[in-house]
């Protein structure tokens, strides 16, 4: 039986294009992430990542080992 996509959202400041190019490889490398985004015009640069495995604290982890903030949204 196959664990059903989940999506998670986080307030995060990877604000600008550079932001961008420093976290995008930690995360299309994730084979276990099925896609992200990251609204950088939202006022909270929401960062969303749907995934079968991962929780919101391995997120966590992988963007503020780049030297982000990330924090769950809540809803």
């Amino acid at each position: 039986m196959e664990i059903p996509a989940h999506i998670l959202i986080f307030k995060t400041n990877i604000a600008t294009p550079h932001d961008l190019q420093k976290v995008k490889p930690v995360l299309d490398t994730q084979q276990q992430i099925i896609q992200w985004t990251i609204d950088q015009t939202d006022v909270d640069c929401v960062l969303r990542v749907v995934s079968h495995h991962f929780s919101y604290n391995s997120i966590i982890h992988l963007i503020t080992e780049t030297g982000y903030a990330c924090m769950e949204l809540p809803d």
